[in-house]
């Protein structure tokens, strides 16, 4: 299978790339530098913020996977949202699948977004705010839109490869999960494809 992974270069992004190249599938790892990347992951230089780049890219891939995210410092949230905007347009109509890295906040307790909670840390508000509303701009598209979310646990950081771990759909699952095994899940759903325009969620 041919993936493409924008962001391939950060945390969970490289790691899903060298998942996916263990695994023996064909890896494109788009980055901004377009270098420096896991063993095996060919890189080119782009951004999901070129809609023409993209399309181009959506057309050679099996899978697009947008291991992308917003600035923590609270700046370009927009140039997320429109990057998220242009994945869904490059694969709209299309057969290739778009599987984005989500966040925790837009889990669920009780019925409230966790981002919505008294309790939610302030510096990660906004990026958990911007994420969520990804994850409503998803869920707004029609059929010709094959996307999925994976939302992490709610601290997710380098560790074990275990292959071992409980998942879920809106609710949250356990407290952590390391981002060797999110790559795990992820490229498990790109193998198995088991939750076709929704989002689900995992953890210890």
């Amino acid at each position: 299978m041919k993936i493409a992974i924008y962001g391939a270069s950060g945390m969970v992004g490289s790691r899903v790339a060298a998942e996916a190249v263990n695994r023996g599938h064909e890896v494109i790892g788009v980055t901004r530098s377009g270098g420096d990347l896991p063993a095996g992951v060919r890189a080119v230089q782009g951004n999901a913020n070129d809609i023409a780049s993209a399309k181009e890219i959506a057309a050679e891939a099996d899978v697009l996977v947008a291991a992308i995210g917003p600035s923590r410092t609270g700046g370009a949230h927009q140039d997320y949202l429109d990057a998220i905007a242009n994945l869904v347009a490059a694969v709209q109509g299309t057969e290739t699948r778009l599987l984005v890295v989500g966040g925790a906040g837009s889990l669920v307790v009780n019925g409230n977004r966790v981002v919505d909670g008294p309790d939610f840390p302030a510096e990660y508000k906004p990026e958990a705010l911007t994420v969520s509303q990804a994850l409503d701009d998803l869920r707004a598209t029609d059929d010709s839109v094959n996307w999925t979310m994976l939302s992490p646990a709610f601290v997710i950081a380098p560790g074990e490869r275990t292959g071992t771990f409980q998942l879920g759909l809106d609710e949250p699952i356990g407290t952590q999960i390391s981002a060797e095994d999110f790559a795990v899940a992820l490229v498990d759903e790109i193998e198995t494809p088991a939750h076709n325009r929704r989002r689900f969620t995992l953890g210890y």
